[in-house]
């Protein structure tokens, strides 16, 4: 595989992956939607996203994606809301006849359709006559860690043997150690879901609830996730490892964590427009709440914690009203 890539998305996990990646002898194209933000990255450092964090001679940012399209390997780390727009406008850039590889970074669902990014992937190289292989690295990777060197571990998923093999072999260096998995479904609806629970856990926190509420919120919370993921296709082994459970406690306990601290904030009052324009970053949750409780109403299947979120951030009801008609519920067997 050669060892030039592009990454679609100059967010913060798109820049620390780039980085990542040149600091591993790949040279990394990084694509930026805003004009401002390739001259700032072309500076050097990434003052906006990653602290004054400072970008290897091999990352090249670019706001063309003709030039980004000039890779056969792309890495799409932009938010699920924009990533089919964006998968489509680089496959019009990329050459006829020749396979693109994506790997997608983005841990949602689209919300209009409720596809997966491998569906999405799939649809729209269809669409624009390319041929399209597939694979989604996921896992509990804050991206200020992992360009601090932070060892981190993470899974690269894909249903093609041979791809699964080269990309652990090329982005394994260093201090990010990647597992291969097979199960692409179960690793995206891992990735996803454990947002919302976040978002549940941060509220706890705000609402100044201690360690009992935050373990029974992580452990039902991710009854829900297996639930979710096992009804669309997924592998309940997969939701035991990094895309499930480890993801899941570092976005329900980090500090860095954007879904956790939009939950905490709501539980101390503040306007969910107030606290995502602080934020300056997409909390992939917000969005995805409703997808995911879309999707579960599709399959039959009841998720109450991403219910009560989706009540929270969209019908006005106080975080606390949520926790407690989460412990009024039903009793039923814990395997249920």
């Amino acid at each position: 595989m050669k060892s030039e890539i592009s990454v679609l998305g100059a967010g913060s996990f798109g820049t620390a992956l780039a980085i990542h990646a040149a600091r591993a002898g790949i040279r990394a194209r990084l694509w930026a939607r805003s004009e401002g933000r390739v001259r700032e990255l072309s500076a050097g450092v990434d003052e906006t996203y990653l602290s004054g964090v400072e970008l290897p001679d091999g990352v090249a940012p670019t706001h063309d994606l003709a030039v980004a399209a000039e890779c056969e390997l792309a890495l799409v780390a932009v938010p699920s809301h924009g990533f089919r727009d964006v998968v489509r406008a680089f496959l019009r850039q990329v050459p006829e006849g020749r396979p693109q590889i994506f790997v997608s970074l983005t841990k949602g669902v689209e919300e209009q359709t409720q596809a997966r990014m491998s569906q999405v992937c799939f649809e729209e190289g269809v669409q624009s006559g390319h041929d399209v292989r597939f694979a989604v690295l996921s896992g509990p990777s804050f991206a200020e860690e992992l360009v601090a060197g932070t060892p981190t571990a993470a899974v690269i998923a894909t249903e093609d043997l041979d791809l699964a093999h080269q990309l652990r072999s090329l982005l394994s260096a260093g201090n990010l150690r990647l597992y291969s998995s097979s199960d692409v479904v179960g690793v995206e609806i891992a990735g996803a879901a454990k947002n919302v629970v976040a978002i549940a856990a941060g509220a706890a926190a705000g609402l100044g609830f201690g360690q009992n509420t935050l373990a029974a919120l992580m452990t039902r919370g991710l009854h829900e996730v297996s639930r979710l993921g096992a009804a669309c296709g997924g592998r309940r082994r997969t939701f035991s490892g990094l895309a499930g459970m480890g993801d899941l406690v570092l976005t329900c306990t980090g500090a860095l964590s954007r879904n956790r601290r939009t939950g905490v904030e709501l539980a101390r009052g503040r306007k969910l427009e107030e606290i995502q324009a602080e934020l300056g970053m997409v909390a992939e949750g917000v969005k995805n709440c409703r997808s995911l409780a879309a999707l579960a109403h599709q399959r039959g299947i009841e998720m109450p914690i991403t219910e009560q979120m989706v009540e929270v951030l969209y019908g006005g009801k106080h975080p606390r009203t949520a926790v407690e008609e989460l412990m009024s519920r039903d009793l039923k067997h814990e395997n249920e």
